[in-house]
């Protein structure tokens, strides 16, 4: 069985950090990239970063960029994101996706409604950044 599990948010104040994992299980991270997308409150669900753990690419949106990192443990089948220097407009839910490698280099540009384009994707978590 396939499973996605986000956790580490929680509130932090500007100019603070998190770091979110992504723990996946029924499959290992060199057979999907994962991609961390998020939705603010009336907004779609934005892609900001992926990983392809199959050559170690990254990538992140403008928004993010600079200020936050993703990292994989294999050994752990974990995936993470660090997010330093957050701003109040971080915050949002917090998803996980597994997808089709070479659809990697496009998260960061999609904006969605819908994670059924995708394999997997996780249920979120909370990240409030206080002003």
């Amino acid at each position: 069985e396939v499973q996605i599990v986000e956790s580490g948010g929680g509130l932090v104040q500007t100019g603070g950090s998190l770091r979110l994992s992504c723990a996946v299980s029924g499959f290992t991270l060199d057979e999907y990239a994962i991609g961390w997308f998020r939705q603010a409150p009336g907004k779609g669900r934005e892609g900001i970063s992926c990983i392809n753990n199959d050559d170690g690419s990254t990538y992140y949106g403008d928004s993010v960029k600079g200020r936050f990192s993703i990292s994989s443990d294999n050994a752990k089948n974990t995936v993470y994101l660090q997010m330093n220097s957050l701003k109040p407009e971080d915050t949002a839910i917090y998803y996980c996706v597994a997808l089709t490698r070479w659809y990697c280099a496009t998260v960061p540009a999609t904006t969605t409604d819908t994670f059924e384009e995708y394999d997997y994707w996780g249920q979120g978590t909370q990240v409030t950044v206080s002003s």
